[in-house]
């Protein structure tokens, strides 16, 4: 399936954050914009073409903006380059066999994750969890009110970016390589790929 590179930096120009965003467009002006017009890739026209995913890029646009407001030079720089990223991860729902439902579950963490690392939302609680008696051997969690809810965790000296996912009970929230499930009094905490699961005690922050 091919990519359209061709018309790839054409989507840049104009757009704040050089961010494409085909529904961004089409608020912009009454008329169908060019960039839509010149979509080659199967999910940017898809994203034309849907009313709910134009819904979802024209608040990407205004999220994006907010957060490129919020952040410093060094910061700035990296927030675009991991855009262009999202980017290329979003065109990658060609591949799903709901390319729709891929696309909509993109958008919608990638604009969760802008509101909650640069605190575009209302944070709904924070809290230490205990892993053991060692010191310093605890996870602290920021939560925020996003959709889907996101919890930012710190351990040592590494965070975290979590989505809360379906669970048989309890809140459990999933991050790339690290989850953090609180069910029947427990807190199950996994931080890294292959690393074991710690049983932690939730204390205020």
């Amino acid at each position: 399936m091919p990519r359209g590179n061709r018309y790839r930096h054409s989507f840049l120009i104009g757009i704040p954050g050089a961010l494409f965003s085909a529904a961004a467009a089409f608020a912009m002006a009454a008329a169908p914009a060019a960039p839509c017009k010149q979509a080659a890739h199967e999910i940017e026209q898809l994203v034309c073409q849907d009313a709910g995913l134009a819904t979802l890029d024209r608040q990407m646009t205004a999220v994006y903006a907010a957060a490129s407001k919020k952040a410093d030079a060094r910061s700035l720089k990296l927030l675009k380059a991991e855009q262009h990223g999202w980017l290329d991860g979003r065109n990658e729902c060609w591949k799903a066999d709901d390319k729709r439902a891929c696309t909509q579950t993109e958008y919608q963490r990638r604009i969760a994750e802008l509101q909650a690392r640069y605190a575009l939302v209302a944070q709904a609680g924070a809290a230490h969890f205990v892993c053991s008696a060692k010191p310093g051997d605890v996870v602290s969690a920021r939560f925020f009110k996003t959709d889907p809810p996101t919890l930012i965790a710190r351990y040592g000296d590494t965070e975290s970016l979590m989505y809360a996912v379906p669970s048989g009970s309890g809140s459990k929230y999933q991050g790339r390589n690290e989850s953090l499930w609180e069910h029947q009094g427990e807190v199950l905490v996994t931080w890294g790929y292959g690393a074991p699961e710690m049983r932690c005690k939730r204390q205020p922050a």
